[in-house]
């Protein structure tokens, strides 16, 4: 996936800009970012402060890692009960 340039703290910095009503399109262009990154950072960011983004982010690596985890056993199962079910 794709690193994004901006932290999670410049996101939220963008996002509290725009409340104290800056418009949309100049925030962007300030920034450099498209419109359509902004919503899609509004809808994952939108009222989160920076320790609660940081937990958030946490959180996702975790799930992440403890899917594969889950993934690797279930793999592991099914090669296992392929051995077993061989006939000899």
């Amino acid at each position: 996936m794709k690193r994004s340039r901006f932290t999670e703290e410049q996101i939220i910095g963008f996002l509290k800009e725009q409340e104290a009503g800056l418009k949309v399109s100049d925030l962007c262009r300030k920034h450099g970012i498209s419109d359509a990154t902004f919503y899609k950072w509004k809808t994952r960011y939108g009222g989160l402060e920076v320790s609660e983004a940081k937990r958030l982010k946490a959180l996702e690596d975790e799930n992440i890692r403890l899917k594969r985890l889950l993934a690797d056993a279930m793999l592991d199962n099914a090669a296992l009960k392929e051995i077993v079910g061989k006939k000899w």
